[in-house]
């Protein structure tokens, strides 16, 4: 492979900088914005971004980070079309037709034939169509929103792979700026691996027939290693392997994120960082989901006040500290972020309306005299706030508006435990679980729901919230180890399911939590069954999306402990 490059004048008389100087600017200006001078940062690279593609791409990248913590729709735009400009300055400095058309013996033309800016300017130009699918797929969870996605980004899928072949091929020779390159190579063969990974199967074949394929713990292995280094990339491996332990393995997943992992790769951050926003907010997480919720607490509000510049950034502790306050059912704590969230946030207005009604329909009338609001007005004004990004509604906004639509009706039936429900959705059970205080807590309120229901007279939506209470009984009973008791409540949903009116979601949710019961209890093959029903049998319902990517990552999980070794029953 050619190393030299001799220098270019650009169209305004100036020299072009050479590779390795561009990659330490770019680092210089990342640094920044790890420093909380998020500014700073875009003024320093942006006067670059028409003529280098290490400038293009991070200012992009940056700002891609900006629309992903405010789901904004003028954001989300923004993002990509300057993500889109990126791959264009890319393209420029790709060597011309050697990754437009077959790849055959592609990797002794590039091995001989490509300069090292070639070849990083092949893997930015990956990473460009890589971020703008993560996009696509930020935008919505609907099946086929990640098949359009995945066909379109099979180019950038490609080149990670050819380029792969590449840095294991004898004939590659290392460049001066090699671990940047490798580093970005790891990046894009992880993620792909990765997210491939935990799509359902009916997807999964759907993308394997034009040629994806991704393996879990390859991807892990690539990032950690990406990770690990000192390149330009370590920092995006390091973001994309905290988000999965922390965010995607619970929201796509069954909470099975390795909490240890997500530290280990925090520290060296936090230390370098310490009033870094983004590692701050990452490090209340964790304790998050271990259960150390007034020590979550203590990092969300110290988030928050490290920096000003980006609202976003408190806005998404705000999330997190709703979820806090309800774990701990301190319904006005919760209450007052969600308000907060209504006011200043717009990924989600229903979704954050629906969380202050559900919160208030949780206290008395003389505890919400204070807020001066009434919680059947604002489900009432829910159907009105519906909104749509990129031309997709959010799944979660159409559940909140669908559940509220009880309270249109003059004498509306209140939903019985509304922010229980939700917490549901977002897989908040596998947080309190580890914490026995919080689960009988919990179950209180669920038994106190149960005797609200019980006592009231029978109507169309009096089976659909027997069995919502009987499924979120079920879950805190696995939690505290009533296994048999948590088992007849989720049987109780499959009992009843010819009379589930509404809430048809419940059925194979009830089945996913049954048989994650069953393979915790070592019963594995029963376990499956339950899984394969849910899977199979059910279609049309409420987040039908989300439940999917659980029943794939709970089979994942079923099938690695076979292969490790774990008897089947």
């Amino acid at each position: 492979m050619s190393m030299s490059r001799e220098a270019e004048t650009l169209s305004n008389g100036s020299q072009r900088s050479d590779l390795r100087m561009e990659l330490d600017d770019c680092m210089a200006a990342l640094d920044l914005f790890l420093s909380n001078k998020f500014a700073e940062a875009l003024d320093h690279l942006q006067s670059k971004t028409k003529d280098s593609m290490y400038h293009a791409l991070t200012y992009a990248t940056i700002l891609e980070m900006q629309a992903m913590m405010t789901f904004d729709p003028h954001d989300i735009l923004a993002a990509g079309n300057t993500m889109k400009d990126a791959q264009a300055v890319c393209q420029r400095f790709r060597k011309k037709s050697t990754m437009a058309g077959s790849f055959n013996s592609l990797i002794n033309r590039q091995a001989g034939e490509l300069t090292e800016e070639e070849i990083h300017a092949e893997v930015c130009y990956a990473e460009c169509l890589l971020q703008r699918a993560a996009l696509t797929f930020l935008q919505d969870e609907n099946m086929i929103s990640f098949i359009r996605g995945g066909i379109k980004v099979r180019s950038s899928y490609q080149t990670y792979k050819e380029l792969h072949n590449i840095v294991q091929s004898a004939q590659y020779t290392q460049g001066d700026s090699h671990s940047h390159f490798e580093g970005g190579v790891k990046l894009g063969v992880g993620a792909f691996n990765l997210t491939l990974s935990l799509l359902p199967t009916r997807i999964l074949r759907l993308l394997e027939f034009v040629g994806f394929s991704g393996n879990k713990e390859y991807g892990l292995q690539q990032l950690q290693e990406g990770a690990s280094t000192q390149s330009f990339r370590a920092f995006l491996c390091t973001m994309l392997l905290l988000c999965y332990h922390t965010f995607m393995s619970f929201v796509l997943g069954t909470g099975e994120g390795d909490v240890g992992d997500a530290e280990a790769l925090l520290q060296p951050y936090l230390k370098r960082y310490p009033k870094g926003a983004i590692f701050l907010f990452f490090a209340g997480r964790i304790e998050e989901i271990k259960g150390n919720l007034d020590a979550a607490i203590a990092r969300f509000e110290e988030c928050c006040e490290a920096q000003q510049h980006w609202k976003q950034f408190h806005h998404m502790c705000y999330w997190e500290l709703m979820w806090c306050f309800t774990y701990k059912r301190q319904w006005k704590m919760a209450y007052f972020y969600a308000d907060l969230l209504c006011k200043e946030n717009s990924w989600s207005k229903a979704t954050y309306a629906y969380m202050k009604a559900a919160y208030l329909s949780m206290l008395t009338e003389e505890d919400c005299k204070p807020f001066g609001e009434d919680e059947v007005e604002i489900f009432r004004q829910m159907p009105g706030m519906k909104q749509k990004i990129a031309g997709k509604s959010l799944p979660t906004e159409k559940f909140a508006i669908r559940k509220a639509r009880r309270y249109l009706s003059p004498n509306p039936l209140p939903l019985p435990v509304p922010p229980l429900e939700m917490m549901y959705i977002w897989n908040g059970y596998a947080v309190i679980g580890k914490h026995r205080d919080l689960t009988e807590g919990m179950l209180d309120t669920l038994n106190q729901a149960q005797r609200t229901l019980e006592r009231a007279p029978v109507t169309e939506h009096t089976v659909d919230d027997q069995c919502l209470v009987s499924l979120l009984k079920g879950l805190c009973l696995k939690h505290l180890g009533c296994h048999e008791e948590a088992e007849q409540y989720f049987n109780l949903i499959h009992i009843n399911e010819t009379l589930i009116r509404y809430d048809h979601y419940l059925v194979p949710n009830a089945l996913l939590e049954h048989g994650l019961l069953c393979m915790e209890l070592g019963r594995k093959e029963e376990g499956v069954k339950y899984l394969e029903t849910a899977k199979h049998n059910y279609k049309n319902y409420s987040m039908e999306s989300r439940t999917h990517f659980r029943i794939q990552a709970a089979l994942h999980n079923a099938k690695s402990a076979v292969e490790n070794g774990d008897s089947v029953p």
